[in-house]
Parts: structure tokens; sequence; C-alpha cells
């Protein structure tokens, strides 16, 4: 079954100060701005987004400025009401609003990303980083059209953001246009060689083409470079089921679990194996672990469990 966990490379695009610090940043609006980047990096989602805050506070130039002054005002750099605009002087502080809203998505808040890496393009319309996180943060919404418009942008500011084709790649891949996602995949693998994430949503991609022995390789480069990947596990082991080579696909779905004890596909799929092989009773132990966990997921298990049991009555 090719249940599989979207991997967005968003995450790996933090921006450090040194490339956005203009002569006018405040000393004290870049130090929070580094700390909080650093925070980033430990996990401390609350401390960072505390201190990228401070660093727009800092950076931000607020005037309110009358009706008239407005219309002669770049919308590159000013957003407002009917009785004033706000003037943003210093454009490092598109760079902290990008952060932040990769801040915001990663602790779920997918409203409050778009609206920071809305405000960040306000800024600089050309932040290539902006438009893929507001990319990922609609696809994230079910925005599927407004994500591939910003990935497109994103590669259209800078065709050297891999990041910006593994998401592209990604939503290629949902979309059914495989080869499409192919191409993207290996794009941005010939950019960033070493990505795990990229080489996992690539095995999803071959298995989609039926190219099993492919995605295995996939999977492997994955796996060597992220030993921690539970999801590249059950890709794998996927893979190797379609091969009909049962017994490595168990021991794969088997290491997935073992990473992540809330993964039901891989018991839903170890289950399928086990009963393949006439192992009902564990079958069953699997299945009823997957529905505890995705009770969604009944109807299709259903549907899984008959195909199994004809594959099998015809091998008998």
């Amino acid at each position: 079954m090719r249940y599989r966990r979207t991997v967005p490379a968003l995450f790996v695009l933090i921006l450090f100060a040194g490339l956005a610090v203009q002569a006018q940043t405040p000393a004290s609006a870049t130090d929070y701005y580094q700390n909080a980047s650093h925070k980033f990096e430990r996990g401390d989602l609350d401390g960072a987004l505390e201190d990228y805050t401070r660093a727009i506070e800092i950076s931000s130039r607020l005037f309110p400025a009358k009706r008239t002054q407005s219309r002669a005002l770049s919308s590159a750099n000013a957003f407002g009401s009917a009785e004033a605009t706000i003037i943003v002087i210093d454009p490092f502080t598109a760079r902290a609003y990008t952060n932040r809203g990769i801040v915001l998505y990663r602790k779920g808040d997918v409203d409050g990303a778009i609206s920071d890496f809305d405000q960040a393009l306000r800024i600089n319309s050309g932040l290539a980083e902006a438009h893929l996180g507001r990319g990922v943060a609609r696809r994230a919404r079910g925005d599927l059209k407004g994500a591939r418009a910003d990935f497109d942008r994103a590669l259209l500011i800078n065709p050297r953001l891999s990041e910006a084709y593994n998401d592209r790649g990604d939503l290629r891949l949902d979309l059914g246009d495989v080869d499409g996602a192919i191409a993207d995949l290996n794009r941005a693998l010939a950019l960033k060689p070493r990505f795990a994430e990229t080489y996992y949503q690539l095995g999803y991609a071959r298995m989609a083409k039926d190219q099993f022995e492919e995605a295995i390789s996939d999977f492997d480069h994955a796996l060597r470079l992220n030993p921690e990947m539970a999801w590249a596990y059950q890709g794998r082991g996927t893979a190797w089921m379609n091969r009909g080579d049962l017994e490595p696909a168990i021991v794969d779905f088997g290491h997935a679990l073992e990473l992540d004890p809330k993964l039901a596909a891989a018991y839903l799929n170890r289950g399928l194996a086990l009963l393949l092989q006439d192992k009902d009773l564990e079958a069953q132990k699997d299945f009823e672990q997957c529905l505890l966990l995705k009770p969604d997921f009944k109807a299709e298990l259903e549907k899984r469990i008959d195909l199994a049991k004809e594959l099998r009555r015809k091998k008998h």
C-alpha cells in the first residue's frame, strides 16, 4: 500500500542574518535573529518565535503616513489601512518574517505562517524562500494551485533552490504527474545530493511507475543518509512487497514501527504481508493496531484484505 508522508524541504531554510543584513539594521535585531536561528536548530520553537518577533519589531520602522503620501510609496515596502500606511524601511525584516513563518508552520499554525510569508513578500517580492514557504503552507491548507504557483515563482527567482524542486516534485507526484515529479526530484538531487528526503520521495515516484528495483535503491540511499527515517523503511518494505519479497518487506515494516510505533501504514502493510504468508492471527493483530491508530483506513483495509486473500487463493 502506498500511503506516504509528505516531507517538505521547508524546514532546512532558516536563513542566517549574514545573508540579509543592511547598513541600517540595528545590531540588536541581528542578535535576536541569529539567536532565534540557533534556537530553531536546537528545536526550541517557542524561543525562536519570540526572538524572531523581537528582530521584526526592532528592524521595522513604523511611521504613520498621510493618505496623500501613501500613493508614492512602493508596494514592495508598504502596507497598511485606510488611515495610515506602515512603512518598513529595512528589508532585513522580510527575512525575519520568512523565518518566523517557518517556525509557525512547524508549530502547526499554517494560517499564521501564510500571513508572515505574505508580509515578507510585501517587503521583498523577489525573496524565493518566502515563496517556497508560502507554497508549502498553501499546500498544507489544500490550495494546490496556489502552492504550485509559489514553487514555480521560487524557482524562477532562484533556479538553484533545491528545496523548491523537492517540494514541487512531491506536489506533482500527488497530482499524478509522475514523470514531472521524477524530473524535479532529480534536479533537487543534482543540486543537493545528500538530502535523504528527496531520495525518499523519489522512491515513491519510482513505485508509481512500478519501478521497484529503482525504488528500493532510492530508499537505500535515503536510509544511508538518515537511518532514523521510519517512512523510508515503510516505503522500501512496500517496494519489497510489490516485488513479492515478503520476508524483507516484513523486516522493513518492523524497523519502521520500531522507529515510529504510531505508523499505521506499516501495521497495515505488514499485516497484508503476513496474510499472504498464511499467518492470519499475526496479521489480524496488525490490522487491529492499524485501525486503532487510523480508523479512517477501515474501508481501504477491507479492500486490501480481500485482494490479499484472493492472491493467496490463486497461489495455492
